[in-house]
């Protein structure tokens, strides 16, 4: 497994709306703050998120750690995740360490 941090989404969407999850791997090394990009497409917008800080609302969006998941050790895991409007399909994550 490769040093720093890997990320996936997963989606529930219906008409209009949807709930992304999105999980934050540390790699072989613990984590000690992550960040995540997360690329909506066009019409898309977060309405709410839970678990991690958000800078911007639309297009790409930047998640960091809060205080009590920012440490993560090295194969293990954390969730954050977020609501929002239009459609989601074809969100994708970049995660990055510190």
């Amino acid at each position: 497994m490769p040093s720093g941090c890997t990320s996936s989404v997963s989606l529930n969407s219906w008409n209009g709306g949807f709930v992304a999850t999105v999980r934050v791997t540390a790699g072989s090394s613990a984590l000690s703050g992550w960040s995540v990009t997360t690329n909506l497409p066009a019409g898309a917008a977060v309405t709410n998120g839970w678990n991690a800080g958000n800078s911007g609302t639309s297009g790409a969006v930047t998640w960091t750690n809060v205080g009590y998941n920012g440490s993560v050790a090295a194969g293990q895991a954390t969730e954050f995740g977020f609501q929002g409007t239009g459609s989601a399909e074809g969100v994708t994550s970049t995660c990055a360490t510190g």
